[in-house]
């Protein structure tokens, strides 16, 4: 290939080995998750209101870096399983709140070794190397 081109080469990109590890990384979430009848995304929600248990959507969006759109059916399947409720602000209609109800906090305990199970998924990162890792994510995410 000429070297002009170099830079189309698919070993050169930094976006496809984060892709590929994003989807690796979320598939293995899945034989944990399925069981419960959560997606990733509904999982990685949920941990934010078993933190926080009221937010709302936009607070919600920025946290996990999801716009409204994506997240407004993902909260409304959470919301016809009876994990989560939807209201509308007092303060300002046009915001929505979103709640963990007793339901959605019982799948906490169902989810706690969750994270333990996948740090023992045999990854050949070192705590250390896991650490760095994150950092550097973060700072490449927080950077734009």
């Amino acid at each position: 290939m000429a070297q002009e081109y170099e830079q189309l080469l698919l070993k050169n990109q930094l976006c496809f080995p984060l892709y590929a590890c994003s989807r690796k990384i979320i598939g293995n979430y899945t034989p944990y998750l399925k069981p419960l009848g959560l997606t990733y995304t509904q999982y990685v929600v949920l941990m934010v209101l078993w933190e926080k248990e009221s937010i709302n959507v936009g607070q919600l969006g920025e946290i996990l870096r999801l716009d409204a759109g994506t997240l407004t059916p993902l909260l409304k399947r959470l919301e016809k399983a009876g994990y989560v409720t939807r209201e509308r602000s007092r303060e300002d209609e046009r915001v929505t709140v979103i709640s963990i109800t007793a339901e959605g906090g019982k799948l906490k305990e169902k989810c706690k070794d969750i994270p333990m199970k996948m740090a023992q998924k045999g990854s050949a990162l070192t705590a250390q190397d896991a650490a760095e890792l994150y950092r550097l994510l973060y700072l490449f995410l927080d950077g734009e």
